[in-house]
This record gives C-alpha cells, structure tokens and sequence, in this order.
C-alpha cells in the first residue's frame, strides 16, 4: 500500500512538473519569421521591433529577473561582450517581466549598454512561446538575421554566459 501510495505521489509530482514546464503557444523557431513587439524599455520609451527590422541583426534574450544572480551574470556577459556585438552591427535587447524603474535600476547598477524592455504581462515571452522551468520563467535567447528570420536559439536556465558565446558565434557565421 505504502509503495502505491508513493508511485502515485510521483507520478502526481511529474505530471505537475510537466504542466509546469510547457507553454500554450509554441516556441518561436529557427527558420520562423520573428514576431514583432512594442514594449516600454528602461527609460520609458516604447520600442517597436518593426523599426529595426531589416536594419540590422537583433540578439533578444529572454531572462527571468533584474538582480539575481544568474540573470546579473547572463546581463554582464552581454555587457562585457557588447563591443563584439556591435562589430557584427548586432542590437542586443533583454526581456524579463519586471517593470521599468526596476530595468532602469538594474542597467545602471550594472552599466548596461544594452536595450531592457519591460513585459509585465509577458505577452511577449507567449509569442515567443518562452517556456517556463516549473514555475520560474525561461531564460532563452534568440538570434535573428537582418531579414527578421529566427538564425539560432539556445535555452538554458544555469549556463548564462553560453548565451552570449552561442549568439556571438552564430553572428560571426553570419559574416562569413
């Protein structure tokens, strides 16, 4: 009875897991056009993707919160790693769920250099179909060509800085 009990605790366990890991929408993949967003950034501005289309590659990375730890260390990277991004012509934006004045904060505690937009409703991160690790939003970047088609896309919750390395390489791929 007790064993029972415990196979139907985990299975419980792993079918909540699951629910808990998938997304209603499909995720944005490589080949597919990149959906295109307005969303207010750091300093208040709305920032429509359609002005940048067609101008330029875009890296758009997904992270789950301003000052924690593994999300500070994925932001730095792109920091460190920003003068590469610009010698590919690449615009780097960052997309969590926290507000504003909380991207604001954190670009400047951090001296970013980079766009941070603010989707509170994370209506962007379901058209992108980012999905979720259990209940913590995912961390998934996304490199898109000057035509506005997805190139590469790399999910990982605790490697951060490959983000940046994996979007660095695909750009350098491109050039070539």
């Amino acid at each position: 009875m007790q064993l029972r009990k415990f196979r139907l605790s985990s299975l419980l366990l792993a079918g909540i897991l699951l629910l808990g890991s998938c997304s209603s929408h499909s995720q944005v993949k490589v080949g597919s056009k990149v959906p295109v967003f307005r969303l207010k950034d750091q300093d208040g501005n709305v920032f429509d993707l359609s002005t940048v289309l067609g101008k330029q590659p875009l890296v758009i990375y997904f992270y789950p919160k301003d000052e924690t730890s593994i999300c500070t260390r994925e932001a730095c990277s792109f920091r460190d790693a920003f003068e590469q991004f610009k010698q590919y012509g690449a615009k780097v934006i960052g997309i969590s769920n926290d507000g504003v004045q909380s991207h604001k904060a954190f670009a400047q505690h951090h001296q970013l250099p980079f766009t941070l937009l603010s989707d509170t409703a994370n209506d962007v991160r379901k058209l992108f179909g980012v999905p979720k690790t259990f209940v913590f939003p995912g961390r998934v970047t996304y490199v898109v060509d000057k035509n506005g088609v997805v190139v590469h896309q790399f999910n990982s919750m605790r490697d951060a800085e490959k983000h940046v390395s994996e979007a660095l390489a695909t750009l350098k791929g491109m050039k070539n």
